[in-house]
């Protein structure tokens, strides 16, 4: 099937079976020469337009109205397994001081790491806990979309079918190129690109 441009696969894409529910658009990216067991693309990418609502927690030294949080006092709780697989299903992403840190890494880092949730520098780790800094780490949040590999093809949702077709395609790009920067053989990695709604097949589409 022909690489179709971004705006033309979403018109096509729109002319299928009109579902009950807001579908996900799906954003597919197939590599190839790209060894997973020993490279690895991991970005937070900040896009142009809100993908979806995010639920985040944070772990700060005290209770704080803006986000939900964890407070060193009840990180003993999390010693139950079953706690911290409510924690992960509950929430998408965390925030934490960064004086928490290391007692984070301790408590929570074996079950965060691999599900990609740990606050990093790059993402999630604030310096204190004022309301702008608090404030700041959620707004980076709304707009970011996490791209993180686990087999020779990277999958995320990139929009929602209710968005105009102008504001995933921009949000395509910018997931793209972040991809594309980060990767060893930059485009060499790259075999294909697919867009597809939760219940439809992908289509290709042509990012030239």
């Amino acid at each position: 099937m022909e690489a179709l441009p971004t705006i033309k696969a979403l018109e096509e894409l729109r002319k299928g079976k009109k579902r009950k529910f807001n579908q996900s658009v799906d954003l597919i990216i197939n590599l190839r020469e790209f060894d997973v067991k020993k490279q690895s693309v991991n970005l937070f990418v900040n896009v142009p337009h809100k993908i979806k609502e995010l639920k985040v927690g944070a772990f700060l030294e005290k209770k704080n109205d803006l986000v939900d949080t964890i407070t060193p006092a009840e990180f003993n709780r999390y010693s139950d397994k079953k706690n911290i697989q409510n924690l992960l299903r509950d929430y998408d992403y965390f925030i934490a001081v960064a004086k928490l840190m290391p007692s984070i890494a301790t408590t929570f880092g074996r079950y965060l790491g691999p599900a990609g949730k740990m606050p990093s520098p790059k993402q999630g780790i604030i310096m204190d806990e004022s309301e702008s800094e608090i404030k700041s780490a959620l707004q980076k949040f709304e707009k970011a979309a996490r791209v993180k590999t686990k087999e020779a093809s990277i999958k995320l949702i990139i929009g929602k079918e209710e968005m105009k077709n102008e504001d995933i395609e921009e949000n395509i790009k910018a997931v793209y190129n972040a991809v594309l920067n980060a990767l060893p053989k930059k485009k060499e990695n790259i075999k294909n690109v697919m867009i597809k709604f939760t219940m439809t097949k992908p289509v290709k589409i042509n990012l030239k």
